[in-house]
């Protein structure tokens, strides 16, 4: 008896070992499928951020977004365009990286936590999510001493089309 005893406590142990741990992802190989993590237990939204590992900005983002309520797990990548065509982001609507919500909404680069947060309490009917194109100077992430540019948040449709959903002419409006 002692040898299923040990060998039970062999293969359990493996078992978990193998069950608990998460494959890296290292590469930019397509077939691996971008799932946004979905947790049951969370209070807060949860995001699955789509970045490069060497991406300062996306860091910087991350932390704004962490401190406005909103939970961040990071995923990196070498190469986006993969999580971009799988979530239908068009080429005018592109920044550097792409955060996912549980429900499946996509917010594409420097937006706000507020108009996030904001989103998910009313979402926009037949929307894929919020985009804030390129990285306009000033936006969360983006923080260059005191320079700030005015930029717009737009809702991008399932259509393709987009519209705007707010306009941010200055720093404050951003809290």
């Amino acid at each position: 008896m002692p040898k299923i005893t040990t060998l039970t406590a062999l293969f359990a142990a493996v078992f978990l070992l193998t069950a608990c741990s998460e494959p890296a992802v290292t590469n930019n190989d397509p077939k691996i499928t971008a799932e946004p993590v979905v947790s049951q237990q969370q209070s807060e939204p949860l995001l699955t951020v789509y970045k490069t590992s060497s991406c300062g900005c996306c860091k910087k983002w991350i932390s704004h977004i962490e401190q406005n309520d909103i939970t961040a797990i990071a995923k990196d990548y070498d190469d986006l365009s993969f999580i971009k065509n799988r979530y239908g982001i068009q080429p005018n609507h592109i920044s550097c990286h792409t955060a996912v919500s549980e429900n499946g909404y996509v917010f594409e680069g420097h937006i706000p936590a507020k108009y996030i947060l904001m989103f998910l309490a009313e979402p926009v009917a037949n929307a894929i999510g919020l985009t804030v194109p390129a990285m306009p100077l000033g936006s969360p992430g983006m923080e260059v001493g005191d320079r700030f540019m005015p930029y717009e948040i737009l809702v991008f449709l399932k259509d393709g089309t987009s519209k705007v959903y707010a306009k941010v002419d200055g720093y404050d409006m951003q809290f």
